[in-house]
């Protein structure tokens, strides 16, 4: 057959460790033989970072708002660890923190969901979405450690001179001490794409937080979220059928606890760290989640949303056989080509993304595994691959649907 061509590159942007090695992997077997991949590329390896300052993560992310869609490698944000390791510059930032706030985006993480791999949860039939805000709160705090007694108070210092003060506590004797804040620019970009989000996935959306508490800051989330979807998205969502549901953080993990799926669960920043490892790991695997970064400017940055694997990588170097589960990686390959697709009028590429999402679905379906999930299978007999086997797996099935 002819190869897919594409019209307008993506953003393609390297990662580390064993998931650089299945990166290569996935364009070799499934990619390259299909598509005449068209991409931009940026080595944000770890190395590379170092090199540049970090200004190829800075470039990636501009990269991206220039043609609209992005495919990313796992990273390593380094440690103390890692400094000595890679024998670095300076403990660079993680790179995601540094493109979402280039992007302005929200993340938005969804199980992949195939038969032999149950939820914990037994009436989860379908997947739930986590839309995380991810600025600000205790990600962008200022700590203290108080040795001795004294007064702690919150101050806000006007350009004009003006003054806000308010007492924190009177501290008796050694404790601690947390400043942290948010802006109402970002609050409004993280409703604007779950709203938007919704409305493209056609999924009902649930957001709460902790209003009654805290009746200043997170009352804030609540009205700028209460706003917007009046003003800009009611009537979209009419239109489609679809819900806004808002209630506080607790009564939402409740209901979520007793809901089929199915539905975007919109989370401040710290709850989203939380619940989006709890739903990943409910669901089977973090190795079978999807990640999206989301921006209201129409930018998209795909990736998987789990680490760099490093244990199997230092079992790769020294020549061992490792197993490691690709699927989330495959899968941000095939969100990045898809919406690629669909905003160049390429329907061939969708199409082939689709293909490859049903192929790799498939393969795991027929019983044939990465080592992970085939210990959490519900199927009798599960054959497990090696890293490279399972992908050359999956491109047998992919040949078999285009063939059809």
């Amino acid at each position: 057959m002819d190869k897919i061509k594409m019209q307008t590159p993506l953003v393609e942007m390297d990662g580390d460790e064993m998931t650089r090695i299945l990166w290569q992997k996935i364009k070799e077997e499934l990619l390259f033989p299909f598509v005449e991949l068209n991409t931009e590329y940026y080595d944000l390896g770890l190395k590379k970072r170092d090199e540049t300052d970090d200004q190829i993560t800075v470039q990636a992310a501009e990269a991206t708002k220039k043609y609209g869609v992005a495919v990313k490698c796992a990273t390593i944000t380094p440690n103390h660890a890692r400094m000595d390791e890679y024998q670095l510059k300076k403990m660079w930032k993680s790179p995601n923190g540094t493109i979402r706030a280039i992007l302005d985006g929200t993340v938005f993480r969804t199980p992949i969901v195939v038969k032999g791999i149950e939820p914990c949860v037994k009436n989860w039939e379908k997947p739930i979405t986590i839309a995380r805000h991810a600025y600000g709160d205790i990600y962008k705090n200022t700590e203290l450690s108080i040795e001795k007694p004294g007064k702690a108070e919150l101050v806000f210092t006007g350009e004009d001179g003006s003054e806000k003060r308010m007492l924190i506590q009177e501290f008796k004797n050694s404790g601690v001490l947390m400043g942290m804040h948010n802006l109402d620019a970002s609050v409004e970009s993280f409703a604007r794409s779950c709203f938007s989000y919704a409305l493209d996935t056609k999924q009902d959306l649930w957001f709460g937080c902790k209003d009654t508490i805290s009746k200043t800051y997170d009352a804030r989330f609540k009205n700028i979220f209460e706003e917007i979807y009046e003003k800009e998205f009611k009537e979209k969502f009419r239109a489609q059928g679809l819900t806004y549901f808002y209630s506080l953080i607790d009564d939402i993990v409740a209901r979520v606890m007793k809901a089929k799926g199915g539905f975007i669960w919109a989370c401040k920043n710290y709850d989203g760290d939380v619940m989006s490892d709890m739903v990943s790991s409910a669901f089977g695997s973090l190795a079978m989640m999807t990640s999206v970064l989301v921006s209201p400017h129409g930018y998209y940055e795909y990736e998987a949303a789990h680490g760099t694997v490093q244990r199997h990588y230092y079992r790769h170097l020294k020549g061992e056989e490792t197993s490691t589960n690709s699927v989330a990686t495959i899968f941000a390959w095939t969100g990045a080509l898809r919406k690629r697709g669909e905003l160049d009028g390429n329907h061939v590429l969708s199409d082939f993304a689709g293909k490859l999402e049903q192929a790799t679905i498939a393969t795991i379906e027929s019983g044939r595994m990465t080592k992970d999930l085939a210990l959490i299978t519900t199927l009798e007999n599960p054959v497990v691959l090696n890293s490279e086997a399972f992908i050359q797996a999956v491109r047998g099935e992919l040949e078999k649907l285009l063939a059809e």
